[in-house]
């Protein structure tokens, strides 16, 4: 058996990860590849207590954000195809406003 503390060590450590790559990175695909970390690192400390205490409910919550990462990627996706047509770049330092001026 695995302790408890092992999984959120390493879902902080994930969580750490994506957060400084949403600080630090400028590519917005890879922001929301960051995203999707973080949103996976919430995934396995939901499952982490919900192993440890014998409940199903983390499984069940962990089920409704792996739906919210689907659909963030899937809208996201299409808002950044959508700039790069239009400016030719996914920068994010690039891209101020998503209306055409």
């Amino acid at each position: 058996m695995v302790p408890t503390a092992h999984y959120l060590g390493l879902a902080a450590f994930l969580f750490a990860i994506g957060f400084a790559g949403v600080l630090v990175k400028k590519n917005a695909i890879i922001v929301f590849m960051c995203i999707e970390l973080m949103l996976n690192a919430a995934n396995l400390t939901f499952l982490a207590f919900a192993r440890q205490q014998g409940s199903m409910s983390g499984h069940a919550i962990a089920f409704f954000v792996i739906a919210v990462a689907a659909a963030e990627a899937a809208v996201g996706l299409a808002i950044v195809i959508a700039v790069f047509r239009s400016r030719a770049t996914v920068a994010v330092d690039e891209v101020e406003v998503l209306r055409d001026t």
